[in-house]
């Protein structure tokens, strides 16, 4: 069974791939997942959370990616891994009370879970990156 954390993670990715993919209300879809889902209120309001920062600082997340990622444009990462990016990327400059490398393993179990085989190998290159660029501004 998954960690109350990484199901709010799951949620919040899934409304992002849905929104992203679809131009559905990401909020919207939060809520209708959390119940789908079960999730408790407190792993709603993460989802949640997640969520709303993702969107808040998307256009700051996006280039981060890009600088990270620089031979992958970000239109052609596929729409799953790209979430999974913004999620993570959004958690590691958010502290959250989750450690960078915590938040690195749990983006790379959500590609393993949800990407392609090659997923989880690039969300840690590009997040391994995006971790070392982030300790070289400190």
């Amino acid at each position: 069974m998954a960690n109350p954390r990484r199901r709010a993670r799951i949620v919040a990715l899934q409304a992002l791939y849905e929104s992203d993919l679809s131009h559905h209300d990401a909020i919207a879809a939060i809520e209708r997942l959390a119940v789908e889902e079960n999730l408790t209120e407190s792993q709603k309001a993460f989802a949640r959370e997640l969520v709303e920062g993702v969107l808040g600082d998307r256009e700051a997340i996006d280039d981060i990616i890009r600088r990270a990622a620089p031979q992958w444009p970000l239109e052609q990462i596929s729409a799953i891994d790209r979430n999974i990016l913004r999620l993570a990327i959004r958690e590691i400059l958010v502290n959250n009370g989750a450690p960078v490398k915590a938040a690195i393993n749990e983006a790379v179990e959500l590609a393993k879970s949800f990407g392609s085989d090659n997923s989880a190998k690039f969300v840690n290159g590009v997040l391994g990156s995006v971790s070392l660029s982030l300790a070289g501004d400190a």
